[in-house]
């Protein structure tokens, strides 16, 4: 593993990481100075592809990168802020989908997104 990957993997690593490329690029030039942005942008491209870190889009912000990608979960998005945290709740939400609703389709994958204000957007 070349150094700047590995910068790039320690940037992302943590619970409730979602850092936009740029994000991602700012915290590994503290790190390793010599980092450009296109190998930023490209060691998170091949990350994605690997499945080790998953592209979350919430909105019409930026794309995020989340570590998370062998947990399955769901987001909770702040609307103000646009802060985002893993959630894992209970039940199995591709059983709620009825097989009316289903259409013929097999249903492989849901995707959750929960949205609302933080504590800290709340409090302002």
């Amino acid at each position: 593993m070349t150094a700047q990957r590995r910068v790039v993997a320690e940037v992302l690593d943590g619970e409730h990481v979602h850092l936009t490329a740029d994000e991602v690029h700012a915290r590994a030039v503290a790190k390793l100075p010599e980092i450009s942005r296109a190998t930023v942008y490209n060691t998170l491209g091949e990350l994605v592809t690997l499945g080790e870190v998953l592209e979350v889009t919430t909105d019409k912000r930026a794309k995020r990168y989340d570590p998370n990608a062998h947990q399955p979960h769901h987001h909770l998005v702040c609307a103000q802020c646009g802060a985002i945290r893993d959630v894992h709740p209970t039940g199995n939400p591709l059983a709620d989908l009825p097989d009316s609703e289903r259409f013929g389709f097999t249903v492989s994958d849901v995707e959750v997104t929960y949205r609302g204000t933080c504590p800290n957007c709340a409090a302002a």
